[in-house]
């Protein structure tokens, strides 16, 4: 199993365990889960946060 899906994993079961559902927890869940995915991925150097934020300079 890679990092980034091991993160993205643990964010959603975080969500889920932090609320009861309905629209907010749905939406609850798929912030915690991109933030999840995030960090494994910035942690295992498959995906750079820092590009995302950045902006386009030419």
């Amino acid at each position: 199993m890679r990092t980034t899906f091991a993160g993205l994993l643990a964010g959603l079961l975080l969500a889920l365990a932090a609320t009861t559902g309905g629209f907010t927890g749905f939406l609850l869940a798929v912030v915690l889960g991109a933030i999840g995915l995030a960090v494994a991925g910035k942690l295992s150097g498959e995906v750079d946060v820092v590009d995302w934020f950045r902006g386009r300079r030419d």
